[in-house]
């Protein structure tokens, strides 16, 4: 009986593994199918790398959106990661147990706030302050990346986290029999030895931040053009999608799913990098 139990769960486990399997793949298999010959029918050049984006006058050019979202989801990371990470350390090695009764369940609710209302947040809130400070609409690619770094701290903070928690006491406990301060231990000791899930941190914050549309159509501007500056506006890939698939057709609609294409492979490739640069760290 109990083989006959060990055998279906097996089974069953293998199915579920192979329905991941299948859906990714016609994921990819449709984006590609659709997309690539988009790409084509424009020109990979013009579409890459064109500046102009006019699909009634059949200019397809996502130069502009590929360098916001860049943009974008790099100042997200400047400031959530260093601020998520720093965060982390104190909840695991510094936080007296009353005050992480609350810690803990307020960043439970951080992760799970729905994008939306972080929008409202940041047209409500940030947009009026960065408006104060540096004029024009207040709606910019620094109010995005703001907007981005605030919700991408609940993913960084609980994964890092996690790691620290995960780190043999010895590596800290060692650290202090050697006379090193807490501080030196917890930075120097504890810190490396979590570096790898620190990485995956980074990782899935930035997948956060690149795919984010809701919140960043609010308070980027949605301009298709190249940004001058922190305060002009823009517009990622994502929110070029979505803003314009439900009146999209025939090339214009492929050259949203091509969008789509770039976009995929742009994580792969971040993913990748992250990946290999953790095979060197080890």
């Amino acid at each position: 009986m109990q083989k006959a139990i060990e055998h279906i769960m097996h089974a069953l486990f293998l199915i579920c593994a192979c329905v991941s399997i299948l859906a990714v793949v016609l994921i990819c298999v449709y984006l590609f199918a659709t997309g690539v010959p988009a790409m084509s029918e424009i020109g990979f050049t013009d579409f890459l790398f064109g500046q102009k984006w006019k699909p009634s006058s059949g200019y397809y050019g996502i130069f502009p959106m590929i360098i916001g979202s860049i943009l974008v989801t790099g100042i997200a990371v400047l400031i959530g990661v260093p601020i998520g990470i720093l965060c982390a350390v104190f909840m695991s090695h510094y936080c007296p147990a009353g005050l992480y009764r609350f810690v803990k369940p307020a960043v439970n609710l951080l992760a799970g706030i729905p994008s939306i209302v972080y929008g409202f947040f940041g047209l409500m809130v940030i947009v009026p302050i960065m408006k104060s400070i540096f004029g024009g609409s207040g709606k910019s690619l620094l109010t995005a990346g703001i907007l981005l770094g605030i919700m991408i701290l609940p993913t960084v903070i609980k994964t890092t986290e996690a790691s620290l928690n995960a780190v043999p006491k010895s590596y800290y406990e060692g650290a202090l029999a050697l006379g090193a301060t807490h501080e030196r231990s917890v930075f120097f000791a504890s810190l490396p030895a979590a570096k790898s899930g620190i990485l995956a941190a980074i990782i899935l914050g930035v997948g956060r931040a690149i795919g984010e549309t809701m919140a960043v159509i609010l308070v980027a501007g949605n301009q298709t053009i190249l940004p001058e500056n922190i305060t002009s506006g823009v517009r990622t890939m994502t929110s070029n999608i979505v803003i314009e698939m439900g009146y999209a057709t025939g090339l214009h609609r492929d050259a949203l799913i091509a969008t789509a294409v770039v976009l995929f492979v742009f994580i792969l490739i971040i993913n990748l990098c992250f990946s290999v640069l953790k095979r060197r760290k080890d």
